[in-house]
């Protein structure tokens, strides 16, 4: 069942062309998504499996200047998502959508945090050698799995249906 603002969002010109008007624009807005996860994915796992030891040869603050890399592909993401919702808002009624959108939120949230905690800035100075703080290890950890739940819940749309 849609919601009011589905519908509006659906009847806004992106909603028209993506819903079938522009034949070609669903596709590119699918390779465009794939780039933005790639970029966004890309960038979160090289961090967190630093963070986590791996190619410890590297130090973790130069590395965190692939974060805006991460934050372009968050972007991308965002507008061909909200595109292929307003296209056709009624496959996104199910499970595996709500499931999707909340380990988003959830990544976020936990993203915001990793700075507003300060640990983003100790994690700064970790050397090339050395051991991020506990606390890093536990935040890394936690990313890993909520982006791979992301990944796999996206993954997931086309076989779940409209179950709700």
């Amino acid at each position: 069942m849609l919601t009011h603002y589905s519908r509006v969002l659906h009847g806004t010109w992106i909603g028209q062309a993506l819903g079938g008007g522009i034949p070609w624009l669903w596709p590119a807005f699918g390779v465009l998504h794939f780039h933005g996860m790639a970029l966004l994915v890309g960038c979160v796992v090289t961090l967190d499996l630093r963070m986590l030891g791996v190619g410890k040869g590297l130090p973790l603050g130069p590395m965190q200047k692939l974060v805006p890399w991460g934050i372009l592909g968050f972007v991308i993401t965002l507008i061909t998502g909200v595109g292929f919702y307003a296209g056709n808002p009624e496959q996104y009624q199910s499970v595996a959508f709500a499931a999707k959108m909340a380990f988003i939120v959830l990544a976020g949230l936990h993203a915001i945090l990793f700075y507003v905690t300060g640990l983003a800035g100790r994690v700064d100075r970790v050397a090339a050698g050395g051991d991020a703080p506990l606390a890093a290890k536990l935040f890394a950890g936690t990313s890993l799995f909520l982006w791979v739940g992301v990944v796999y819940w996206g993954r997931m749309l086309p076989f779940f249906g409209n179950a709700f």
